[in-house]
């Protein structure tokens, strides 16, 4: 990774954030894991406004090599998070929910862990909320990256919703329940 990129990873991920209490940082003893909490903020793109998603690839977090293109021809719930976030493990359920629920309407669902060091914490997280779906393992948020020209996932957890031509049709910035993307992906349906 570049120079260039690393600072723009770091300063999309971690800009503005506490270390304390109530915003968006968490504390154990002296090491402090930062992250910008998004609001629950739902941004929605009409068909002639959105951008292609970039092209994303890697392993996920057993080795096997994902891609976003797999999923062409079907919308694609793609979940930023790392094990290490509090929201991120508050939305767990409902994604994994929302996956089982949504998966027979022909949606899939790809995560992108983000700043776990290695594997094992972000396998640890996908047994014990038992995430049903391939995450791409990014420690250094290089495939967050790709995003800059359409809806940046710059919250943790972030989650886009891309249409069935492979474009960034909505983006919630913070948890995400099961009702939320329902209805955002049966609005993309129907807007494809």
């Amino acid at each position: 990774m570049s120079a260039l990129a690393g600072a723009l990873v770091a300063f999309a991920l971690v800009a503005g954030c506490s270390s304390s209490g109530g915003g968006g940082g968490s504390q154990s003893g002296t090491n402090t894991t930062r992250f910008v909490a998004g609001s629950g903020t739902v941004t929605s793109m009409a068909p002639g406004e959105r951008r292609a998603a970039p092209a994303l690839s890697g392993k996920d977090l057993d080795g096997k090599p994902v891609r976003l293109s797999d999923y062409r021809g079907k919308i694609v719930v793609l979940n930023v998070w790392g094990s290490w976030c509090p929201p991120c493990r508050k939305e767990a359920p409902d994604l994994a929910a929302a996956a089982a629920a949504l998966r027979p309407k022909g949606v899939e669902f790809l995560g992108i862990n983000t700043r776990d060091l290695t594997e094992q914490p972000a396998q640890a997280f996908v047994r014990r909320f038992k995430v049903p779906y391939p995450s791409i393992f990014d420690p250094d948020g290089e495939q967050l990256l790709g995003f800059r020209d359409t809806l940046p996932p710059s919250a943790i957890p972030s989650t886009l919703v891309i249409d069935t031509q492979g474009r960034v049709a909505a983006r919630i910035l913070g948890s995400v329940s099961r009702r939320t993307l329902e209805q955002l992906t049966g609005d993309v349906a129907g807007s494809t």
